[in-house]
């Protein structure tokens, strides 16, 4: 048996050969392509509260920037890895390019466990974070963002230290920020409701009554929350969702036939996404195992977690009635598992298509704040619903031209327009 650990910039980058070899993109632009442009590596001492020191490792990732500065979030996670930045870094230059946004890709993280800090600990770490790349990062460079337990508190420390060290105003410099401290309105829903756009246009597609849907949901993060509310306006059913448990350290699926409501699950989880499983339960939820998700007897499911959650163990495990997955997590799916729902005919909406509404509001944002004159919700979401729906059509009509699964479709669209990027630049 492989025992060989997970390894997300190694997928992507196989990925990435499978679509260069279909392109035929030439050896120095898939040399190109296949790796990041720069990267940042450093150490960010910190005072803690009981008096002594600790030293957290902190990434910053560029992967390309010919379309635009570099754009993506930056996650606080305790298993966090460079090759996952690699990978997450890569992805957002696709996902920039498949939704046709002047934007290329980057990623940051901090090795840290937020459960187990302070706010002024963590307020430490974020100005850490920016004292290390301050001028290697900004508006017109790269504009990072929110990702995995980070949020627009902590996005307002990273700004305040920008600012500070640059001597001005620079509110671009960052997305995510709080509505008022230069945020954009509609940017909590975007990435969940983005994929709810993209479900809609592909069940429009397949012919399927979305209100006769059911759907079965993994996480209860930002992405999946938005996308259970919408699915629920769309007239569809969503009868699960799932979460990891601090306490316990593994995850649980909370499913009810008739259908959750996801304000009874925001009432009951703390401030890091936990469900109370206690509450759940008089509330009338089944408490199941984590991964019981993705057996559900439903019409769609979402995974809107972690990377490598489909796997080849599990994927033969999804059950017959299922006719969509809307990849809501970046890299959910294995290579190996999407060759088993491929030869399943469900249809896939990739990730990098599927959750591109989070960077496209971040880009709106950043649009705002730079020109200091911000949309009305309506306007935003108006204008996310369009380049969703449009970057889905393409994608959807090339995969029916080509013959080819969505995935590819969208990388052909997304890499062909970033190498000819560099091409044009006379980088390659």
């Amino acid at each position: 048996m492989d025992t060989k650990p997970f390894n997300a910039f190694e997928m992507a980058q196989k990925q990435f050969d499978g679509v260069a070899e279909k392109l035929g993109l030439d050896t120095a632009t898939r040399e190109l392509l296949r790796n990041p442009l720069r990267e940042y590596h450093f150490s960010i001492p910190v005072r803690m509260d009981d008096g002594g020191y600790l030293v957290f490792k902190g990434f910053r990732v560029q992967h390309n920037d010919a379309r635009g500065p570099c754009k993506g979030g930056i996650r606080f996670h305790p298993h966090e890895t460079v090759d996952t930045v690699r990978a997450l870094a890569m992805w957002m230059t696709w996902k920039c390019a498949v939704v046709d946004i002047p934007l290329g890709g980057g990623k940051g993280g901090v090795i840290c466990d937020p459960h187990n800090l302070s706010d002024r600990e963590q307020e430490a770490i974020c100005r850490g974070w920016v004292r290390q790349v301050a001028w290697n990062v900004g508006p017109v460079q790269d504009v990072p963002a929110p990702d995995i337990m980070t949020h627009g508190q902590h996005m307002l420390w990273m700004l305040d230290e920008f600012e500070r060290i640059r001597g001005g105003r620079f509110p671009g410099f960052i997305t995510g920020k709080p509505v008022g401290m230069g945020g954009s309105l509609g940017r909590t829903e975007a990435t969940g409701y983005g994929v709810m756009y993209t479900v809609r246009e592909a069940m429009k597609e397949l012919g399927i009554d979305i209100r006769k849907t059911i759907g079965a949901f993994q996480g209860f993060g930002n992405v999946s929350q938005y996308a259970v509310r919408l699915f629920k306006e769309y007239g569809g059913t969503p009868i699960s969702v799932s979460c990891w448990d601090q306490a316990d350290q593994t995850s649980y699926t909370f499913r009810r036939e008739s259908g959750i409501d996801p304000d009874e699950f925001v009432a009951m989880t703390d401030k890091f996404g936990t469900i109370d499983k206690d509450k759940a339960r008089k509330a009338g939820y089944e408490v199941l195992p984590g991964d019981a998700w993705i057996e559900q007897e439903a019409d769609l499911l979402v995974p809107a977690a972690l990377e490598n959650q489909v796997t080849a163990v599990n994927a033969p495990k999804i059950h017959k009635r299922v006719k969509l997955i809307a990849e809501g997590a970046n890299g959910p799916t294995a290579m190996e598992a999407d060759a088993v729902i491929r030869d399943r005919g469900i249809f896939m909406i990739p990730d990098f298509l599927c959750n591109a509404g989070g960077v496209t509001c971040s880009y709106f944002e950043q649009v705002q704040s730079n020109m200091n004159h911000y949309w009305s919700r309506e306007e935003v979401l108006s204008q996310l619903d369009h380049k969703m729906t449009a970057g889905f059509k393409a994608v959807s009509d090339l995969a029916r031209k080509k013959n080819v699964t969505m995935r590819d479709a969208a990388y052909m669209i997304a890499i062909s327009r970033v190498a000819e990027a560099c091409r044009l630049r006379g980088w390659i």
